[in-house]
């Protein structure tokens, strides 16, 4: 009988596919990374070709196959992980009862068919054929225009709402998708009328929201420029980056990223070979979406315009990625001038742009010192408000010493002086609460973290493993303390020592596979030093269960105090006595 989950793991491998969302770096038979369940500076997340699971060994404790990684990280239940990986695999699913089918699954239709429609528009509307006119006008290429899928909304009320009413779906849908919205009046109307159409793509290239650019509109000064997709099931712009699904594999392979502003300055990007690039969207960059990119690349090239007015959330959003650990180069651009600009007169002014761009602290320096007179105090002190914040978020103090004694150097006063300076600097508020708070997915909850009588018998286990040898140093009585699927584990390895190959055992498959790969990422040591080190954990076991002992004591006494049960006092002492000598002896 034909079982689609396990035709999926079988065709696809879980390194290609953690891959796609993470920098996996191998370590002998296995894989590493920084974990994108949690932050952390040293990689803890594992990920074993030969068991296809992975594990993060660090703060969350998390692990499973491909179908748990991909509905942790993209925030999904199980069947729309199902449809999506079965898509990667080449797998056609049963046609579902429309009834039966996800929320989500229902949105991801409707976008799919509203692009459609666009696209329709675009090229057969008499409107739309003027829009696609002027879209080659700017140089976007016929192939750039079928890459990114771009189209024409009709300036009608209900065109795109009566199409997708009569492909079965309700309003209460399409409101949902964030293309429709009611009137005050109760009347039904499209949200985007009259505008140039940019789909939105998440990171496996589904649709997930728009961007609408206003073209030919009567009354331009009352419309706004863009119209967005609002916060939906499908689309947060706080965690999207637009072009990442087309451009991650190129920004791993070129390890570094290109952030633009716009939607044209992007497609004009990439359309000229560039394609390590993505946009941002408004401009403002957050710590979610820095901690998706640094799956790729740590470093960043900003191609905003950097000196406009109102560019504070430019700003901050740089800060950030500067104190998550990014190395920040800005290309700085003509006044006036974009990307897409700079690229449909001379690609190869953008090139040059590009090669000479300036590390941010390098931009800063640039921009203050050129700004205020150094020679004046008044103009020191501005140069110094302007500075010392960047340079108190440098995460790195050997870098953040340099750009100290630059400073000093640069304004004749003393190091200590900046130094002195620098610890009265304050960083606006909220701000260091934003970037030390991980960056989760909408997945489940992480679980509590395991105690440490859970790790040590773990360790145990998983020392075994490696060495079956070394049972015996475990006393069929201590195997009896031990959790029930760990029992259930040492009793299997007691009867048979090659048991881990051959084990069957739905019950504790999952956790004698992740046994199984924390042996494997053990450090190589002897058998000495394995059995060395699960007589210390023995040890510790023990004389953690003699503690839990004694403090259970000491309460059960204070409560006979209490209760003024002298024979219960006498005995419990006796028995407080007897255990304290044990520990002694441990």
């Amino acid at each position: 009988m034909f079982n689609p989950i396990e035709e999926i793991k079988n065709r696809l491998n879980i390194v290609d596919v953690i891959g796609g969302y993470i920098k996996l770096q191998k370590v002998g038979q296995n894989f590493r990374a920084l974990c994108p369940f949690h932050s952390e500076k040293t990689p803890s997340f594992f990920v074993s070709p030969s068991r296809q699971m992975w594990y993060c060994f660090g703060g969350c404790s998390e692990g499973g196959d491909i179908f748990k990684f991909v509905m942790k990280i993209e925030g999904i239940e199980f069947g729309d992980a199902l449809r999506l990986l079965a898509q990667k695999a080449g797998i056609e699913l049963k046609k579902q009862d429309p009834k039966i089918k996800s929320e989500r699954q229902r949105l991801y239709e409707i976008c799919e068919l509203t692009t459609k429609f666009f696209e329709k528009q675009l090229e057969q509307s008499k409107i739309g054929r003027e829009a696609k006119k002027y879209l080659l006008s700017r140089k976007i290429s016929e192939a750039s225009l079928k890459k990114w899928r771009l189209g024409y909304a009709p300036d009608v009320w209900q065109g795109l709402s009566d199409f997708l009413s009569s492909q079965g779906y309700s309003r209460e849908e399409i409101k949902k998708a964030g293309l429709g919205l009611s009137s005050e009046r109760g009347s039904f109307y499209d949200r985007f009328r009259g505008r140039i159409i940019f789909p939105i793509f998440d990171l496996n290239s589904n649709i997930v929201g728009f961007t609408g650019r206003v073209f030919k509109n009567k009354d331009k000064a009352e419309t706004a420029k863009y119209v967005n997709t609002p916060q939906s099931l499908l689309y947060d712009k706080s965690r999207v980056l637009y072009g990442l699904d087309k451009a991650k594999t190129e920004i791993r392979r070129k390890n570094a990223c290109i952030l633009v502003e716009g939607n044209i300055d992007l497609i004009m990007v990439h359309q000229y070979g560039f394609e390590n690039a993505v946009a941002v969207s408004g401009t403002a960059l957050t710590s979610y979406q820095l901690n998706i990119l640094k799956r790729y690349s740590d470093n960043l090239l900003i191609a905003f315009d950097m000196d406009a007015a109102g560019q504070t959330a430019v700003k901050r959003g740089i800060d950030l990625a500067q104190s998550q650990g990014f190395n920040i180069k800005v290309v700085v651009l003509p006044e006036g001038k974009d990307p897409a600009e700079i690229i449909s007169k001379d690609p190869k002014k953008w090139e040059k742009a590009l090669d000479s761009a300036k590390t941010i602290l390098d931009f800063y320096f640039e921009t203050a010192f050129a700004k205020f007179d150094k020679t004046k105090p008044d103009g020191k002190m501005e140069i110094s408000k302007a500075l010392l914040p960047a340079i108190k978020r440098i995460p790195n103090k050997i870098v953040q010493a340099h750009w100290i004694q630059e400073l000093a150097k640069k304004l004749n006063l003393k190091e200590e002086t900046i130094e002195a300076e620098l610890k009265r600097t304050k960083i606006e508020p909220g701000y260091i609460e934003e970037i030390t708070q991980p960056s989760f997915s909408r997945g489940p909850e992480i679980k509590n973290k395991k105690s440490r009588m859970d790790l040590l018998e773990e360790r145990i286990v998983s020392l075994i493993l490696k060495s079956p040898s070394c049972l015996g140093l475990v006393q069929e009585k201590k195997i009896i303390e031990f959790s029930p699927q760990l029992k259930k584990i040492l009793f299997n390895l007691k009867k048979d020592p090659n048991f881990s190959r051959k084990n069957k055992d739905p019950e504790i498959n999952d956790l004698l596979n992740y046994l199984l790969l924390k042996s494997e990422i053990e450090t190589q040591i002897g058998e000495k030093e394995i059995a060395s080190e699960v007589q210390r954990c023995l040890k510790e076991i023990s004389s953690m269960k003699i503690k839990d002992k004694l403090d259970q004591l000491s309460q059960d006494i204070k409560t006979a105090e209490q209760e003024k049960n002298q024979k219960k006092i006498e005995q419990l002492t006796q028995e407080f006595i007897q255990t304290a000598k044990e520990k002694c002896q441990n």
